[in-house]
């Protein structure tokens, strides 16, 4: 049961650093905000590094650092290109397509036999409550694609910043999703060799070392949100139903936004967070 909580709260302070992230990046005068984004997540990430290193004894040798560097490329690739789009899209939209990356790990995982070992009983609930989530998931990418540029408009109006539709705006996202979903599926191969703090504290040390406090809350809630993933992640048989409810912190993203940045909501929206919630409550029933 604990993969149920890590994946909870990997989704919640991952849901915390998207809306903190989005109000770093969006100034319109700093061309530059994202990277300083980049730079705030590795500094936060490395002292945390440093506090395992010195205070829990984790060990980190070179076999490690090479051996997780592919995952780690691919998440660091993945969330530079998250901050970019910020700059360019609203995080009601962004925030769903980026996570529709645990549907897409939760299809790999279907491939490679993660549900051999369940019953069809057990495996049609699984299947189902998975289902709920990405179908919430995705769904929200799919009613923001397809809104009125009329509504699209007046929601903009409450948040009093405008952001015009652009092959660039959906593109960032997109291929922060692919991305994304390459390295989650590599990282439940790599640890069924590697030790979860191990592989943590690796990825952390993957950053390099000035940002306003928004950006540091937001470094702060992804270091956070990343430790308890990778513990989330360590639980090989699960990581078919953590993936997609981790990457479901785009419905508590929606709702920051709605309620911090003024991004108006419709009942679409709120259907779709509802299947995302009902998906989640079910995996975390089925699993007690």
């Amino acid at each position: 049961m604990n993969w149920f909580w890590f994946a909870l709260i990997a989704l919640i302070c991952w849901s915390g650093s998207d809306l903190f992230s989005k109000i770093g990046c969006c100034g319109e005068k700093d061309k530059t905000a994202h990277l300083k984004m980049v730079v705030a997540v590795g500094l936060v990430m490395g002292l945390h590094a440093a506090y395992m290193i010195v205070f829990h004894h984790v060990s980190v040798t070179w076999d490690v650092v090479w051996t997780y560097l592919p995952v780690s490329l691919l998440y660091i690739l993945s969330m530079t290109l998250g901050y970019v789009g910020l700059r360019y899209i609203e995080l009601s939209i962004s925030s769903p397509i980026c996570n529709s990356s645990g549907a897409l790990v939760a299809v790999l995982c279907l491939c490679t036999g993660a549900l051999s070992d369940y019953n069809g009983p057990q495996k049609a609930v699984i299947l189902c409550a998975v289902g709920l989530v990405c179908l919430g998931v995705v769904g929200l990418g799919v009613v923001e694609a397809r809104e009125d540029d009329d509504l699209r408009r007046r929601r903009q109006e409450h948040a009093n910043r405008k952001y015009a539709k652009s092959w660039l705006a959906i593109c960032l996202p997109v291929a922060y999703c692919l991305l994304d979903a390459a390295g989650t599926f590599a990282d439940s191969l790599v640890l069924e060799r590697l030790n979860e703090d191990s592989a943590n504290v690796a990825y952390e040390l993957k950053f390099t070392f000035k940002a306003e406090l928004p950006k540091y809350v937001g470094a702060a809630c992804e270091t956070v949100g990343q430790l308890f993933y990778i513990y989330a992640l360590a639980d090989e048989e699960h990581v078919m139903m953590s993936a997609p409810i981790i990457s479901a912190y785009c419905v508590a993203s929606v709702l920051w936004s709605r309620l911090f940045l003024k991004e108006k909501l419709s009942w679409k929206h709120y259907l779709m967070i509802g299947l995302v919630v009902a998906g989640i409550v079910i995996l975390g029933i089925y699993d007690i």
